[in-house]
């Protein structure tokens, strides 16, 4: 039973040091993590409902997630492909457009939310 809390607990070290290092070495992320914050400090100015803090919530995770997916895809990518291979830029440039379309949902989103009460 120890063993399985020890393991267990040592999976969030690993995902931590996952979003450390996502933080570190992307500037995407870090442009997303600010934007973040400004949706956040916006929110609180404009006193959002429960409902909107939870679309709000949603839209923000989902990018973060995703620009964490795509840093994984093109690390993967780059160990698997080192030379270039057409699968391999296919592959990075789809993993970036979800990226996109996910921040673009999310500028939908927040203009939904924010427009109307300025």
């Amino acid at each position: 039973m120890l063993q399985f809390v020890i393991r267990f607990l040592r999976s969030f070290l690993y995902a931590f040091r996952g979003v450390g290092v996502l933080v570190r070495t992307q500037r995407n992320a870090r442009v997303h993590l600010l934007a973040v914050a400004v949706v956040v400090v916006a929110g609180l100015l404009l006193g959002l409902s429960r409902v909107e803090w939870l679309v709000v919530t949603l839209v923000c995770t989902l990018v973060l997630a995703l620009e964490g997916i795509n840093t994984a895809v093109e690390a993967v990518v780059d160990l698997a492909s080192p030379q270039y291979h057409e699968l391999a830029r296919r592959a990075k440039d789809v993993a970036a457009g979800a990226v996109l379309i996910a921040a673009l949902g999310a500028l939908i989103v927040a203009a939904l939310i924010v427009l109307p009460r300025l």
